[in-house]
């Protein structure tokens, strides 16, 4: 399943600016690297201390793939460039809090996995849902400020390398946690 995933993947970036190897390549390290999550958090009971270190050095090796991947897609004079990395580099600083919320979650799901209760797993939905609302909230509020900087297929562009990256790690990473035990 991961192997076909990446095709996916690489087929869908390749659409973008045409046969790019490049591209390709960040793609299939972006999606690499989430393959370890699960292994990191549900294959150890008790502390995971080591483990939450490792992931962490997977978050930021994604980030930085990730701004990678954006910067291939996107062409930007070097005006545009200037204006838009710091905001780039905000809005990625804003996610991050978000993500760190889902990761939260994902952590606290993994060390009650098989004693989850009903009151425990409808919290987690619940603010996984929130988590996800606030994503959407980020990526509006960044629409405006973006569309300022940016002439309008380029932010467009932008948003749709964004989505992109952002459900392909979602779907991974939701491929590699284990479904709740009725």
């Amino acid at each position: 399943m991961a192997f076909r995933i990446q095709i996916v993947v690489a087929h869908s970036f390749t659409a973008v600016e045409g046969n790019d190897m490049k591209k390709i390549a960040v793609v299939v390290l972006i999606v690499s690297g989430v393959f370890s999550t699960r292994a990191l958090l549900f294959s150890q009971s008790g502390t995971t201390t080591k483990s939450e270190q490792n992931l962490e050095l997977i978050r930021k090796d994604l980030r930085s793939q990730k701004k990678q991947l954006v910067a291939v897609n996107m062409t930007l004079t070097d005006a545009e460039a200037q204006k838009f990395w710091p905001v780039y580099d905000q809005y990625t600083v804003e996610l991050t809090k978000i993500n760190d919320t889902k990761l939260a979650l994902i952590k606290e799901y993994a060390q009650s996995y098989g004693t989850l209760t009903d009151a425990q797993a409808q919290s987690i939905i619940e603010r996984w849902a929130a988590a996800d609302e606030a994503t959407v909230q980020l990526r509006t509020k960044y629409v405006g400020v973006i569309s300022k900087l940016l002439p309008g297929k380029k932010a467009a562009l932008f948003f749709q390398v964004d989505r992109r990256i952002g459900g392909l790690m979602d779907l991974q990473a939701a491929s590699e946690i284990p479904l709740v035990e009725p």
